[in-house]
């Protein structure tokens, strides 16, 4: 049985450096499931392993599309799992990371039989999404599936879009609908998480944001902003993420720049909140503490060769 070992854990924790441990570790190469990762032109605001983390350990869907590509989770699901195959052939082992909940989740246990998208339905909300924003959606939401609404990207309005689609349809909350049963898949998936006090989480998110600032997070959004106030980009949910749609409020004289970083920290901590809400729900995930030790490592080194003799 071939074993895929899944690293998750909230933003900003330190999930790539456990990654390129455990590849290092297994000789092994690393799938990322982050979805914000997938855009080139977004390398400093997701966080994207930098060119030195890149040499350490071979990764993939790192910067392989621009924000103009549509992407879907399906195609994710779709290409991760062909990937695998490939990959599988080389190794017994093979490390994906990532923060996306539901990225993730297509990977390990695959996506429901949802219905197709209803035109009708999808024209309702769009007009929505134009005249009353991306913050009527999430209310409605909210109100229509609290559940998944602590899960899902709230600044994605594709995810959002497709949510309620569904409800309307079925008649069934989106958990509800993805809740069954899905195709069995022929590798094994060991889940490692790291965790920390919130406290720590928050520290360390804010200590990252002022960190990307530094790095040229502002020039960055800045290289976006032309797309962004085009038609073609009022429509891409890409650059409705965290740490550039806060700084297109600054672009456009609504923030100034220090209440937009306070901004992308809070809605920074809001994500890691709804990450922590999704992660306690799940009972097979061994974790290991931040700032792990190499005693620790090793014991979790153990563990992971105990669970590949079973």
């Amino acid at each position: 049985m071939k074993t895929l070992i899944s690293v998750v854990g909230t933003t900003g924790i330190g999930k790539t450096k456990l990654a390129i441990d455990l590849a290092r570790q297994f000789n092994t190469e690393i799938i990322s499931c982050d979805s914000r990762q997938f855009f080139s032109e977004m390398k400093i605001g997701t966080a994207a392993p930098t060119e030195e983390e890149l040499s350490q350990a071979k990764h993939h869907f790192i910067g392989q599309l621009s924000v103009k590509d549509y992407y879907s989770i399906g195609q994710f699901e779709h290409d991760s799992l062909e990937l695998l195959d490939q990959l599988f052939k080389k190794y017994d082992i093979v490390i994906m990371v990532g923060g996306s909940m539901m990225y993730e989740k297509a990977v390990i246990e695959g996506l429901n039989d949802l219905p197709e998208a209803n035109d009708e339905n999808q024209e309702k909300l769009e007009a929505i999404w134009q005249t009353e924003g991306i913050e009527k959606l999430q209310e409605m939401l909210k109100d229509l599936d609290p559940e998944y609404y602590e899960n899902v990207d709230i600044h994605n309005q594709r995810r959002l879009l497709r949510a309620i689609d569904i409800i309307w349809q079925t008649g069934k909350t989106y958990s509800e609908n993805i809740s069954h049963d899905k195709n069995p898949r022929n590798f094994q998936t060991i889940r490692i998480g790291i965790e920390a006090p919130r406290e720590t989480i928050y520290e360390r998110i804010n200590l990252r944001v002022d960190k990307m600032m530094e790095n040229g997070l502002l020039n960055e959004a800045k290289n976006l902003d032309d797309l962004r106030k085009s038609q073609e980009g009022r429509t891409l949910a890409s650059l409705n993420t965290v740490g550039y749609s806060e700084l297109f409020k600054y672009f456009d004289g609504e923030w100034d720049l220090d209440f937009a970083v306070s901004e992308i920290k809070k809605n920074s901590r809001r994500f890691a909140k709804r990450q922590l809400t999704w992660y306690r729900k799940e009972e097979n995930i061994h974790y290991l503490q931040v700032g792990y030790s190499e005693k620790d490592f090793n014991g979790l080194i153990e563990f992971i060769n105990e669970q590949t003799k079973k």
